[in-house]
């Protein structure tokens, strides 16, 4: 079965940086858009940026020139390059992928289990 692994999140103080990667691992056939979104408590869940498997970009207001996502079909991974942090960026942050296994036609929609980034003032 196709699973999602994020890592990369931890402490931050603002105007710091972190990377966080998602991993799909299992029988792949293809991915499609992946993204990256977060929850911070008291909040809905938000998209932070998004990417499609030709590398189109899109990014939320908030985060946009210091965020940044890119990713790696050879590893079937997603990066979230984090700069400038503000204590209003901390939340769970979760990537999200549209996968389509080695033995299907059929893509789905899979989660990551999340990672919480903490920004200190």
């Amino acid at each position: 079965q196709v699973q999602l692994v994020e890592s990369g999140g931890g402490l931050v103080q603002a105007g710091g940086s972190l990377r966080l990667s998602c991993a799909a691992s299992g029988s792949i056939g293809s991915i499609h858009d992946m993204g990256w979104y977060r929850q911070a408590p008291g909040k809905q869940r938000e998209l932070v940026a998004s990417i499609t498997s030709t590398g189109l970009t899109n990014y939320a207001e908030s985060v946009k020139g210091r965020f940044t996502i890119s990713r790696d079909n050879a590893k079937n991974t997603v990066y979230l390059q984090a700069n400038g942090l503000k204590p209003e960026d901390t939340a769970v942050y979760y990537c999200k992928a549209d996968v389509r296994g080695r033995f299907s036609i059929v893509a789905v929609e899979l989660w990551g289990q999340g990672t919480l980034v903490t920004v200190s003032s």
